[in-house]
Protein backbone atom coordinates (compact mmCIF):
# COMPACT_ATOMS: atom_id res chain seq x y z
CA UNK A 1 0.00 0.00 0.00
CA UNK A 2 1.06 3.63 -0.46
CA UNK A 3 3.02 5.24 2.41
CA UNK A 4 0.83 6.99 4.99
CA UNK A 5 1.75 10.59 5.72
CA UNK A 6 3.00 11.16 9.26
CA UNK A 7 2.07 14.02 11.60
CA UNK A 8 4.63 16.73 12.27
CA UNK A 9 3.92 17.83 15.86
CA UNK A 10 3.19 15.99 19.13
CA UNK A 11 -0.40 15.57 20.31
CA UNK A 12 -1.45 15.31 23.95
CA UNK A 13 -4.34 12.92 24.56
CA UNK A 14 -6.13 11.82 27.74
CA UNK A 15 -8.34 8.92 28.81
CA UNK A 16 -10.84 9.81 31.52
CA UNK A 17 -11.59 7.03 34.02
CA UNK A 18 -14.51 7.16 36.48
CA UNK A 19 -17.67 5.41 37.63
CA UNK A 20 -20.79 7.02 36.10
CA UNK A 21 -23.97 7.68 38.07
CA UNK A 22 -26.60 5.20 36.86
CA UNK A 23 -29.08 6.94 34.60
CA UNK A 24 -28.09 10.46 35.69
CA UNK A 25 -27.19 12.06 32.38
CA UNK A 26 -26.94 15.55 33.86
CA UNK A 27 -24.47 14.47 36.58
CA UNK A 28 -22.38 12.44 34.12
CA UNK A 29 -22.25 15.34 31.66
CA UNK A 30 -20.99 17.52 34.48
CA UNK A 31 -18.27 14.97 35.30
CA UNK A 32 -17.27 14.73 31.63
CA UNK A 33 -17.01 18.53 31.40
CA UNK A 34 -14.83 18.60 34.53
CA UNK A 35 -12.48 16.06 32.95
CA UNK A 36 -12.24 18.15 29.78
CA UNK A 37 -11.33 21.24 31.79
CA UNK A 38 -8.82 19.41 34.00
CA UNK A 39 -6.98 17.41 31.32
CA UNK A 40 -4.84 20.04 29.65
CA UNK A 41 -4.96 17.79 26.60
CA UNK A 42 -5.97 18.40 23.00
CA UNK A 43 -8.13 15.25 22.95
CA UNK A 44 -10.03 13.67 25.87
CA UNK A 45 -11.80 10.29 25.59
CA UNK A 46 -14.58 9.12 27.94
CA UNK A 47 -15.65 5.47 28.51
CA UNK A 48 -18.39 3.59 26.69
CA UNK A 49 -21.96 4.82 27.40
CA UNK A 50 -20.57 7.06 30.14
CA UNK A 51 -23.42 9.58 29.98
CA UNK A 52 -26.04 7.06 31.12
CA UNK A 53 -23.76 4.44 32.61
CA UNK A 54 -23.67 1.02 31.03
CA UNK A 55 -27.34 0.49 31.87
CA UNK A 56 -29.23 -1.36 29.11
CA UNK A 57 -32.39 -1.93 31.17
CA UNK A 58 -32.67 1.75 32.04
CA UNK A 59 -31.93 2.86 28.49
CA UNK A 60 -34.47 0.44 27.03
CA UNK A 61 -37.14 1.48 29.54
CA UNK A 62 -37.04 5.16 28.51
CA UNK A 63 -34.77 5.98 25.56
CA UNK A 64 -35.94 9.59 25.49
CA UNK A 65 -34.56 10.07 28.98
CA UNK A 66 -31.37 8.04 28.91
CA UNK A 67 -30.22 8.34 25.28
CA UNK A 68 -28.96 11.64 23.87
CA UNK A 69 -28.64 13.32 20.48
CA UNK A 70 -26.34 15.97 19.04
CA UNK A 71 -28.70 18.86 19.80
CA UNK A 72 -29.52 17.70 23.33
CA UNK A 73 -29.31 20.73 25.64
CA UNK A 74 -28.09 18.48 28.46
CA UNK A 75 -24.77 18.29 26.59
CA UNK A 76 -24.15 22.05 26.85
CA UNK A 77 -21.61 21.84 29.73
CA UNK A 78 -19.37 19.57 27.62
CA UNK A 79 -19.68 21.92 24.65
CA UNK A 80 -18.78 24.89 26.85
CA UNK A 81 -15.77 23.09 28.33
CA UNK A 82 -14.49 22.19 24.86
CA UNK A 83 -15.01 25.73 23.64
CA UNK A 84 -13.24 27.25 26.65
CA UNK A 85 -10.22 24.92 26.42
CA UNK A 86 -10.00 24.14 22.70
CA UNK A 87 -10.31 20.43 23.53
CA UNK A 88 -11.73 17.72 21.29
CA UNK A 89 -13.87 15.38 23.42
CA UNK A 90 -14.92 11.84 22.48
CA UNK A 91 -17.86 11.06 24.77
CA UNK A 92 -19.47 7.64 25.20
CA UNK A 93 -23.27 7.69 25.11
CA UNK A 94 -26.37 5.82 24.12
CA UNK A 95 -27.88 7.72 21.19
CA UNK A 96 -31.15 7.55 19.32
CA UNK A 97 -31.67 8.33 15.63
CA UNK A 98 -34.48 7.45 13.19
CA UNK A 99 -36.15 5.23 15.76
CA UNK A 100 -33.01 3.17 16.45
CA UNK A 101 -30.67 3.06 19.43
CA UNK A 102 -26.88 3.02 19.09
CA UNK A 103 -23.87 2.73 21.36
CA UNK A 104 -21.96 5.80 20.25
CA UNK A 105 -19.05 8.14 20.67
CA UNK A 106 -20.10 11.76 20.23
CA UNK A 107 -17.23 13.93 19.03
CA UNK A 108 -17.15 17.54 20.22
CA UNK A 109 -14.78 19.87 18.42
CA UNK A 110 -12.65 22.53 20.03
CA UNK A 111 -15.36 25.04 19.17
CA UNK A 112 -17.95 23.07 21.16
CA UNK A 113 -19.91 21.78 18.18
CA UNK A 114 -20.78 18.08 17.87
CA UNK A 115 -18.83 17.19 14.73
CA UNK A 116 -19.83 13.58 14.24
CA UNK A 117 -21.11 10.41 15.87
CA UNK A 118 -19.39 7.06 15.66
CA UNK A 119 -21.63 4.04 16.31
CA UNK A 120 -20.20 0.77 17.65
CA UNK A 121 -19.97 -1.76 14.83
CA UNK A 122 -19.46 -4.98 16.78
CA UNK A 123 -22.19 -5.42 19.40
CA UNK A 124 -21.54 -7.73 22.33
CA UNK A 125 -24.02 -10.38 23.48
CA UNK A 126 -27.23 -8.88 24.83
CA UNK A 127 -26.46 -5.48 23.26
CA UNK A 128 -27.92 -6.85 20.02
CA UNK A 129 -31.39 -7.02 21.60
CA UNK A 130 -31.53 -3.26 22.10
CA UNK A 131 -29.00 -1.53 19.87
CA UNK A 132 -28.30 -1.39 16.14
CA UNK A 133 -24.73 -1.76 14.80
CA UNK A 134 -22.91 1.14 13.21
CA UNK A 135 -22.59 1.28 9.45
CA UNK A 136 -19.03 2.61 9.04
CA UNK A 137 -15.77 3.43 10.77
CA UNK A 138 -14.79 6.93 11.84
CA UNK A 139 -11.47 8.77 11.75
CA UNK A 140 -10.78 12.22 13.21
CA UNK A 141 -8.04 14.55 12.10
CA UNK A 142 -6.60 16.66 14.91
CA UNK A 143 -3.48 18.77 14.33
CA UNK A 144 -2.30 16.45 11.56
CA UNK A 145 -2.97 13.25 13.55
CA UNK A 146 -5.47 10.76 12.17
CA UNK A 147 -7.36 9.15 15.07
CA UNK A 148 -9.49 6.08 14.45
CA UNK A 149 -12.35 5.43 16.89
CA UNK A 150 -13.44 2.13 18.41
CA UNK A 151 -15.84 1.11 21.17
CA UNK A 152 -15.01 -1.86 23.42
CA UNK A 153 -15.84 -5.10 21.53
CA UNK A 154 -14.77 -3.45 18.26
CA UNK A 155 -11.20 -3.68 19.49
CA UNK A 156 -11.38 -7.46 19.78
CA UNK A 157 -11.56 -7.76 16.01
CA UNK A 158 -8.18 -7.12 14.34
CA UNK A 159 -9.96 -6.03 11.17
CA UNK A 160 -11.49 -3.02 12.91
CA UNK A 161 -8.25 -1.33 13.93
CA UNK A 162 -6.65 -2.49 10.67
CA UNK A 163 -9.35 -0.68 8.68
CA UNK A 164 -8.58 2.51 10.60
CA UNK A 165 -4.84 2.08 10.03
CA UNK A 166 -5.13 1.42 6.31
CA UNK A 167 -7.37 4.48 6.07
CA UNK A 168 -4.45 6.47 7.50
CA UNK A 169 -4.89 6.35 11.27
CA UNK A 170 -1.88 7.05 13.48
CA UNK A 171 -3.77 6.21 16.68
CA UNK A 172 -6.79 4.11 17.71
CA UNK A 173 -8.93 5.52 20.53
CA UNK A 174 -11.16 3.04 22.35
CA UNK A 175 -14.01 3.86 24.73
CA UNK A 176 -14.90 0.72 26.64
CA UNK A 177 -16.31 -1.26 29.51
CA UNK A 178 -13.88 -4.00 30.47
CA UNK A 179 -14.70 -5.97 33.61
CA UNK A 180 -12.60 -7.73 36.22
CA UNK A 181 -11.40 -11.22 35.31
CA UNK A 182 -11.70 -12.07 31.65
CA UNK A 183 -12.37 -8.48 30.58
CA UNK A 184 -9.09 -7.32 32.08
CA UNK A 185 -7.28 -10.17 30.35
CA UNK A 186 -8.92 -9.24 27.04
CA UNK A 187 -7.97 -5.58 27.34
CA UNK A 188 -4.33 -6.46 28.04
CA UNK A 189 -4.25 -8.83 25.09
CA UNK A 190 -6.29 -7.07 22.42
CA UNK A 191 -5.12 -3.48 22.78
CA UNK A 192 -1.33 -3.88 22.71
CA UNK A 193 -1.85 -6.32 19.85
CA UNK A 194 -3.85 -3.72 17.90
CA UNK A 195 -1.02 -1.24 18.52
CA UNK A 196 1.73 -3.53 17.26
CA UNK A 197 -0.38 -5.06 14.46
CA UNK A 198 -0.85 -1.63 12.94
CA UNK A 199 2.02 0.44 14.38
CA UNK A 200 -0.45 2.90 15.90
CA UNK A 201 -0.80 4.44 19.32
CA UNK A 202 -3.76 2.94 21.21
CA UNK A 203 -5.74 4.60 24.00
CA UNK A 204 -8.24 2.88 26.29
CA UNK A 205 -10.78 4.80 28.41
CA UNK A 206 -12.48 2.38 30.83
CA UNK A 207 -14.94 2.57 33.71
CA UNK A 208 -14.32 1.99 37.39
CA UNK A 209 -16.78 0.58 39.92
CA UNK A 210 -20.01 -1.18 39.01
CA UNK A 211 -22.30 -0.16 36.17
CA UNK A 212 -25.11 -2.10 34.52
CA UNK A 213 -24.32 -5.10 36.70
CA UNK A 214 -20.69 -5.28 35.56
CA UNK A 215 -17.81 -4.86 37.99
CA UNK A 216 -15.29 -2.97 35.92
CA UNK A 217 -11.50 -3.12 36.11
CA UNK A 218 -10.28 0.41 35.36
CA UNK A 219 -6.79 0.21 33.93
CA UNK A 220 -7.28 2.97 31.36
CA UNK A 221 -4.04 3.18 29.41
CA UNK A 222 -2.04 4.25 26.38
CA UNK A 223 0.20 1.92 24.35
CA UNK A 224 2.90 3.03 21.93
CA UNK A 225 3.03 2.05 18.25
CA UNK A 226 5.42 -0.76 19.18
CA UNK A 227 2.77 -2.29 21.47
CA UNK A 228 4.57 -1.28 24.66
CA UNK A 229 2.60 0.17 27.58
CA UNK A 230 3.31 3.87 28.11
CA UNK A 231 1.03 4.72 31.03
CA UNK A 232 -1.98 3.29 32.84
CA UNK A 233 -4.37 3.94 35.72
CA UNK A 234 -5.07 1.67 38.65
CA UNK A 235 -8.23 -0.45 38.91
CA UNK A 236 -10.20 1.97 41.10
CA UNK A 237 -8.82 5.45 40.42
CA UNK A 238 -10.98 8.33 39.29
CA UNK A 239 -8.35 9.93 37.12
CA UNK A 240 -6.99 11.05 33.79
CA UNK A 241 -4.36 9.05 31.94
CA UNK A 242 -2.35 11.45 29.79
CA UNK A 243 0.21 10.78 27.06
CA UNK A 244 1.95 12.72 24.32
CA UNK A 245 1.83 11.13 20.88
CA UNK A 246 5.27 11.59 19.32
CA UNK A 247 5.75 11.73 15.53
CA UNK A 248 9.35 10.53 15.83
CA UNK A 249 8.35 7.48 17.87
CA UNK A 250 5.63 6.69 15.36
CA UNK A 251 8.08 6.98 12.45
CA UNK A 252 10.65 4.78 14.20
CA UNK A 253 8.05 2.09 14.93
CA UNK A 254 6.91 2.02 11.31
CA UNK A 255 10.50 1.74 10.12
CA UNK A 256 11.25 -1.13 12.51
CA UNK A 257 7.92 -2.92 11.88
CA UNK A 258 6.88 -2.31 8.23
CA UNK A 259 3.55 -4.11 8.65
CA UNK A 260 1.44 -1.48 6.92
CA UNK A 261 3.92 -0.99 4.08
CA UNK A 262 3.99 -4.74 3.42
CA UNK A 263 0.24 -5.25 3.71
CA UNK A 264 -1.38 -6.73 0.59
CA UNK A 265 -4.89 -7.59 1.86
CA UNK A 266 -7.24 -4.62 2.33
CA UNK A 267 -9.57 -4.26 5.29
CA UNK A 268 -13.28 -5.09 4.75
CA UNK A 269 -15.18 -2.24 3.11
CA UNK A 270 -17.90 -2.40 5.77
CA UNK A 271 -15.40 -1.26 8.41
CA UNK A 272 -13.88 1.60 6.41
CA UNK A 273 -14.44 5.22 7.29
CA UNK A 274 -16.65 7.54 5.27
CA UNK A 275 -14.24 10.44 5.00
CA UNK A 276 -12.20 12.08 7.74
CA UNK A 277 -13.75 14.47 10.26
CA UNK A 278 -11.47 17.44 10.89
CA UNK A 279 -11.59 18.51 14.51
Amino acid sequence: MDPIALPQVPLRIAAAQACPAAGDVVANVRTAAEFVRAAGARVVVLPEKFLSGYEPDLIGSDPGRYAVHAQDSRLDPIAEACRDTGTVAVVGAATRADGELFISSLVFGGDGDVLTRYDKQFLFGSERKLFSPGAAGCTLEVDGWQLGLGICYDSGFPEHARAAATDGAHAYLVSALFSVGNGFHESRTWLPARALDNTVYVLLANHTGTTGGWTTCGGSAVWGPDGRLLTQAGPDDTTLVIADLDPDRLSAARTAEPLLADLTTPAPDALRRRGTVRA
